[in-house]
């Protein structure tokens, strides 16, 4: 097998996890393949250091993490900090409720129907929610380091993780759904 060949292994390899990490950060398809595809480069420019090492998925997922913040930093103009959504002076507006129900009884749900579940959630929520909430409980940041990246106060960081739990939430009950390891109660 030639280094291509075994490039395009390791790719294979660790692409959805790539790929399912940026989507989370960022909320969009588009955005996180460009993500991904500037991921990949980064790892063939040093696949000759990094291509064998134990610890490739981890830095795989740190570069993409910090892509995808450098992302939205770039383009924080596009998107807001303010957590509620909708007109200004409309408070508690629920974006998630235009998300239609899943036609499947829950109960019967398989963990990737789930997990897509969760994600279409997690997309519905507005930038500033969802990040920290993928950072906190995806990428197992805490608030502190939260704040310190996104460049925010921590407790606008824990306002928002509350809020986008709140959220999330709602959306999960709507299909009876409530994901494993995520206790709403306790977080």
């Amino acid at each position: 097998m030639d280094d291509l060949q075994q490039f395009e292994a390791f790719m294979r390899a660790y692409q959805d996890m790539v790929f399912g990490t940026a989507v989370r950060l960022v909320g969009n398809v588009a955005e996180a393949q460009d993500i991904a595809q500037e991921v990949f480069l980064k790892a063939f420019e040093r696949y000759g250091d990094i291509g064998r090492s134990p610890t490739v998925g981890g830095w795989l997922k740190t570069v993409t993490r910090n892509l995808a913040l450098n992302h939205l930093t770039r383009y924080r103009a596009r998107w807001s900090f303010f957590s509620e959504l909708g007109p200004p002076g409309e408070e508690n507006h629920d974006a998630l409720a235009d998300l239609p129900a899943p036609d499947l009884a829950a109960d019967h749900w398989d963990a990737e129907a789930r997990r897509q579940w969760v994600d279409a959630g997690l997309a519905k929520l507005p930038p500033a929610q969802r990040v920290p909430l993928v950072l906190y409980h995806f990428e197992d940041l805490g608030y502190e380091e939260i704040a310190e990246r996104l460049n925010i106060s921590l407790s606008k960081v824990k306002t928002d993780i509350h809020r986008g739990r709140d959220a999330l939430r709602r959306h999960l009950a709507r299909a009876n759904i409530r994901p494993e390891g995520y206790d709403t109660e306790e977080h």
